[in-house]
């Protein structure tokens, strides 16, 4: 079963609080995502029952699979953003538009998408 778009922001926003402090508590997630204790219990239970996370006591964990999706949709996001702002879209405006079009491609066309980016700017 394919990871909805919520999905992906859990892990984006799990592994961006890890880079940031090293350990991610559920109130964490909460606050980063603008959400409540209860959705992120549910959100972990699914992405723990994928195999994307794991709980130990409060802490969040990505697992293998879930560090590779969480990097891979941070990766696209931070393309979208710096394309949009590139382009003269207010930073602000350009990092939330980013927040959605990370998720509407699928891998090929990004894949070509930033190929095709990079070989123009070139």
């Amino acid at each position: 079963m394919a990871l909805r778009e919520s999905g992906e922001d859990y892990l984006e926003a799990i592994l961006m609080l890890h880079r940031a402090h090293g350990v991610v508590r559920s109130v964490d997630i909460a606050d980063q995502l603008g959400v409540t204790k209860a959705s992120v219990s549910k959100a972990m239970s699914m992405l723990e029952e994928r195999g994307y996370v794991e709980m130990a006591k409060r802490d969040v964990r990505l697992t293998e699979k879930g560090l590779a999706r969480a990097e891979h949709v941070l990766e696209q996001h931070l393309f979208f953003r710096d394309l949009l702002s590139a382009a003269g879209v207010d930073p602000h405006v350009a990092a939330e538009e980013a927040c959605h079009m990370e998720h509407c491609l699928s891998d090929d066309s990004f894949n070509k998408l930033r190929a095709y980016i990079e070989h123009v700017e070139r």
